[in-house]
């Protein structure tokens, strides 16, 4: 591990946008697919300036989208590492609108990325470690190993799981699927 450490505040990033027609989807709200691309954005931001090298995205571990952005809201978005690994940092990312006419603030989006840094060969490279300064920031950190240990027993379990076994084709019963297997 790295000998040196930085503050959480060394990653925190925020931008706002305001929302306009030509990001809308079929129904007249924002696209998901335009705030996916804004939350890379501010993903790499931060992890690019919590490390002091490029980043490159690994995975989009949630994204839950709560409520829909409509046009003519200012959108605004906070981005601050919540974990570092080696070489791995996890970018938590809070998504609020506000309707610039009356002011009403809405929690729209929160949403996770794993980032890692490389360097200028594209090889991963150690980031700093992290120092935790509140209770807000120990919460996040112990959501992101929880994260962590979610995504591994998803990984065990697919490797464990014989989908072509009698009894897991028979599970499939319990669900809106029909089996026509050739």
């Amino acid at each position: 591990m790295t000998s040196n450490y930085r503050n959480v505040a060394c990653s925190k990033i925020s931008i706002s946008e305001l929302m306009l027609p030509s990001h809308t989807n079929f129904s007249g709200k924002i696209h998901g697919g335009y705030i996916l691309s804004l939350l890379d954005q501010i993903a790499f931001a931060s992890a690019s300036k919590y490390s002091g090298n490029y980043c490159v995205t690994a995975s989009v571990d949630t994204v839950n989208f709560l409520k829909p952005i409509e046009v003519g809201e200012l959108v605004t978005m906070k981005a601050s590492v919540n974990y570092v690994g080696r070489s791995s940092m996890i970018i938590g990312i809070r998504v609020e609108a506000e309707n610039i006419q009356t002011g009403a603030i809405k929690h729209c989006n929160s949403s996770y990325f794993t980032m890692v840094a490389k360097d200028k060969e594209g090889k991963s490279v150690v980031v700093p470690g992290l120092i935790l300064s509140d209770l807000h920031e120990v919460r996040r950190y112990f959501k992101s190993l929880k994260l962590i240990q979610v995504k591994k027993e998803i990984d065990e379990h697919q490797e464990e799981l014989d989908y072509t076994s009698i009894e897991a084709l028979a599970s499939l019963d319990a669900y809106n699927v029909l089996l026509e297997l050739n």
